[in-house]
């Protein structure tokens, strides 16, 4: 299994940026992804997760109200649109999914987890 994020970019204060995460490979199904961020000097961070079916969400507080996360599994993508990004926003992005490779794997509630390579954005003041 391989993800692949695009979008990342330069913006400035203000502005907005779609990040995108496709998932290829060998999926049976994907139980729930994530956006994780990680700033120059600091740790990777939770930045918003989605479940298999988009029913729940979960934001940091930190982006809660200027981010969306979404998915569309017949794409097996997900994305997460970014408003009135900050400058504290500059990070490099990375895509986290939770898949079961197989049936038998679901059955037996056995997921493995799969980053992407990680995408950067920087929000200039």
């Amino acid at each position: 299994v391989q993800l692949v994020e695009s979008g990342g970019g330069l913006v400035q204060a203000g502005g907005s940026l779609t990040l995108s995460c496709a998932a290829s490979g060998s999926i049976f199904s994907i139980k729930a992804m994530g956006w994780y961020r990680q700033a120059p000097g600091k740790q990777r961070e939770l930045v918003a997760t989605i479940t298999n079916n988009g029913g729940s969400t979960n934001y940091a507080d930190s982006v809660k109200g200027r981010f969306t996360i979404s998915r569309d599994n017949a794409k097996n993508t997900m994305y997460l649109q970014m408003n009135n990004l900050k400058p504290e926003d500059t990070a490099v992005y990375y895509c986290n999914a939770e898949h079961f490779p197989t049936l038998a794997t679901m059955l037996s509630s056995r997921y493995l987890e799969v980053w992407g390579q990680g995408t950067l954005v920087t929000v200039s003041s």
